[in-house]
């Protein structure tokens, strides 16, 4: 089988979130369990920069707002997935992020940006673009990719049947009216059965609308959104489509992370061995200016800095975090009233809150090796790795009951649930509840047979990409029998 695998983001070339993790290992597994995956990029500078051996398969014709672009074909380093390019200049060599300028604004031609990304997918799928190899299924992620399913379903006939992964539905990818007309779609398009969504125009919605299959990055997410609540008002089109609506678990990456072998750390561990955690602890209270205490947990924070990752509840919940025992320390980047938040709270806490606002690979895995508990406050969460890395490392995670997070940690005190303890689990988006949650690990911590137990638990469990791979080949093959 021959799938497209269509995404904006790529480790370590691009990386705003999973997506970009997701991108680098979920290929990879697939091509393990027989499938001819490609992935289709956009030729972003880092991203153009880390493939200089890509060589031209097509040049495409001025449209979307681009005078010069081309379809490339490269090699992933340090892989053996191949990678289509779509090399437009005018639209893709930009600083900033893929979507954003380096003060966070959107690009004002998003639209032309991504309509362009999307009709290079359907053509590519098509076997219009490379002679050479077409697809079974085009696998599409987020907005991003949202119009790939569009493009396929106005020519009619294809071979190509589509599916729609939502790694976050809160990003509609969300554009005026006024835009339809650059998007060489039929009229008929614009409509509450096409990519119409109360007078705008939706790339998410258009790629949920007229995709084959339907999957979301955690079991507990799929059946989220398809509430008021959590579906950001495409709920009710889920449901409508739950028939074809699948929540698969993410995995990770078991070999970058791996606390036995990772280059970033001062010294290695693993579960029966944990001494090395010790010193990556004593090291990190160092590189954050904290005392140095092995007595003290450290609670740590590696995410965007935002509302939707519930940082707001940690600025809320400091001070009485550290009078649970705790110490902080957060890496991330997100909202500018978070990060002086939390910039202002070091200060006033010296030794025991330490922040470092931006963020940087290597301190991430430093972090998660180093602290004893993460927390992970979502107020929705879709899959969440970064629970996942933490257990992998020891390090006990501290969540709220949302998406992936319930669906990979389960709660010390909750004997009722299926599995071993591997965390603490708290039901409100409030600050009391997090303050409650984080002193019933304090108070564990205390055991250390108790804390042994749970630091084992997790970091023998397989989170690894092998089961997930082998259900997407499971939902692309009912997308192919859809459409043949």
């Amino acid at each position: 089988m021959r799938v497209l695998f269509i995404a904006a983001e790529l480790h370590p070339f691009v990386k705003t979130g999973g997506l970009g993790d997701v991108s680098a290992a979920l290929p990879a597994a697939l091509r393990a369990h027989g499938i001819d995956v490609r992935l289709l990029l956009p030729a972003l500078p880092a991203i153009r920069a880390g493939m200089p051996a890509a060589k031209p398969v097509a040049a495409l014709p001025p449209c979307f707002g681009t005078h010069t672009a081309r379809v490339l074909a490269a090699q992933v380093p340090g892989s053996d997935v191949p990678a289509y390019l779509v090399d437009a200049p005018d639209l893709y060599q930009r600083a900033g992020n893929p979507y954003a300028d380096p003060n966070g604004h959107d690009w004002p031609d998003n639209h032309l940006r991504f309509a362009l990304f999307g009709a290079v997918a359907a053509a590519l799928a098509e076997g219009e673009i490379d002679r050479a190899w077409c697809a079974d299924v085009a696998h599409g992620h987020d907005w991003h990719a949202g119009l790939m399913p569009a493009y396929l379903a106005a020519r009619g006939a294809r071979t190509a049947a589509s599916v729609m992964t939502i790694h976050n539905l809160s990003f509609p990818g969300l554009f005026p009216a006024a835009v339809f007309r650059d998007l060489a779609l039929p009229a008929g398009f614009f409509a509450p059965e096409g990519v119409e969504f109360w007078g705008h125009v939706s790339f998410m919605k258009a790629g949920l609308q007229f995709c084959d299959r339907i999957t979301a990055v955690s079991p507990a997410y799929a059946s989220e959104i398809c509430t008021p609540e959590f579906g950001c008002g495409l709920d009710g089109l889920l449901r409508r489509r739950e028939q074809v609506l699948d929540g698969i678990l993410n995995g990770i990456d078991m070999t970058l992370w791996d606390p036995r072998c990772d280059g970033t750390l001062v010294n290695g561990f693993g579960p029966d061995e944990l001494a090395g955690k010790r010193d990556c602890k004593r090291a990190l209270q160092r590189a954050f200016g904290l005392h140095e205490r092995g007595d003290v947990p450290i609670a740590g924070i590696v995410s965007r800095l935002t509302e939707q990752k519930g940082v707001d509840l940690v600025v809320a919940a400091a001070a009485e975090l550290l009078s649970a025992g705790l110490q902080l320390i957060v890496l991330g980047t997100g909202e500018r009233p978070i990060e002086k938040a939390l910039s202002d709270l070091a200060a006033a806490y010296p030794g025991r809150i330490g922040v470092r606002i931006g963020f940087d690979e290597a301190a991430a895995h430093r972090i998660i090796a180093g602290a004893d508990m993460l927390l992970m406050p979502s107020r929705f969460e879709p899959c969440g790795l970064t629970q996942m890395y933490a257990m992998r490392y020891g390090t006990i995670p501290i969540v709220r009951r949302v998406g992936g997070l319930a669906d990979t940690v389960v709660d010390v005190d909750t004997p009722e649930l299926a599995g071993e303890p591997t965390g603490f689990v708290f039901e409100r988006a409030a600050p009391a509840d997090l303050v409650t949650a984080a002193r019933r690990a304090a108070a564990r911590y205390r055991d250390p047979a108790v804390w042994r137990t749970l630091q084992r638990t997790g970091m023998t469990r397989d989170f690894s990409w092998s089961g997930a791979a082998q259900r997407y080949v499971e939902i692309y093959r009912q997308a192919v029998a859809a459409v043949r």
